[in-house]
């Protein structure tokens, strides 16, 4: 019967974790007073903002919305890039209640539920080894949507690109800062035709990026970006209907280049989720 009970309370707790991982998709000039020189067209402007965006190595942010089969989604997260990957997020969804997600030295960690906690002996956080992934970087059955967790927003803010009516909508204020306002709609089609040219490390990272879209049936959005003085993005937004449910996220940009430090949790208080699921597995 004990057994019985710990095999349950395992599941529920590998559940939740999945669940957490899921929501890490989600998941990185010249011109003054955000407004773009008078000889460049929106569409160049937006193309200068994404190029000068994702040359960004480091970065904080936040992002807020709504996702297919998980609701409304808030997190705020830093992220970096170089020399290796590491991000921290800490999130927040009525479905699913609370997490924080650690991604660093190829690896997962998610903890924060006072719950699974107490369904893990105490231990406060759940590793998953990402090095054992294949080079399409998912977690495929094993851990759905928990793959989603180094998608780079630097690198989706140049999603615009692919539009075909890119179009000025005007000057707003963001966070207290002045920012031109862009608008278009966009097509998997296009958006993957906007980058099948670009240096091969751009190219993969928008096509990683572009792969999630897919998985949710994301065949086409609206994208709004918001371009600062300095011809960076500081917000952009995605919304369209998915396969699943409706897709609508906004990913607002607090700093860049600041020094982003991720640490692993202690072994002690840390469950390792491929283990877990071997000793279900087996038993």
């Amino acid at each position: 019967m004990a057994t019985s009970v710990r095999r349950s309370a395992h599941r529920r707790t590998i559940g939740a974790g999945l669940a957490a991982a899921a929501l890490a998709a989600g998941a990185v000039s010249c011109s003054k007073g955000g407004e773009e020189s008078p000889e460049m067209t929106p569409a160049a402007a937006v193309a200068k903002a994404a190029k000068n965006t994702e040359e960004i190595t480091s970065f904080r942010y936040r992002m807020k919305g709504e996702m297919p089969e998980q609701g409304q989604v808030v997190a705020e997260a830093s992220m970096r890039t170089k020399p290796d990957l590491a991000m921290s997020m800490k999130m927040t969804a009525p479905k699913q209640g609370s997490a924080e997600i650690r991604l660093v030295d190829k690896a997962m960690y998610i903890g924060g539920n006072a719950e699974l906690a107490k369904e893990m002996d105490g231990k406060k956080w759940m590793k998953f080894d990402l090095s054992s992934l294949g080079k399409d970087g998912d977690l495929g059955a094993t851990a759905p949507g928990a793959g989603q967790a180094d998608q780079n927003p630097a690198s989706m803010s140049s999603f615009l690109n692919g539009a075909k009516d890119v179009k000025k909508v005007g000057t707003e204020t963001v966070d207290g800062v002045k920012t031109t306002h862009y608008a278009g709609d966009v097509t998997l089609a296009e958006l993957k035709a906007s980058y099948k040219d670009a240096d091969k490390s751009v190219r993969e990272q928008r096509e990683k990026s572009t792969e999630q879209l897919e998985k949710l049936g994301l065949d086409k959005f609206t994208m709004d970006m918001w371009v600062d003085g300095e011809d960076h993005a500081k917000q952009f937004r995605m919304q369209g209907d998915a396969d699943k449910g409706k897709f609508d996220m906004t990913f607002t940009f607090l700093d860049y280049n600041k020094p982003v430090t991720v640490t692993a949790p202690p072994a002690k208080d840390t469950a390792d989720l491929a283990e877990m699921m071997k000793e279900l597995q087996s038993s």
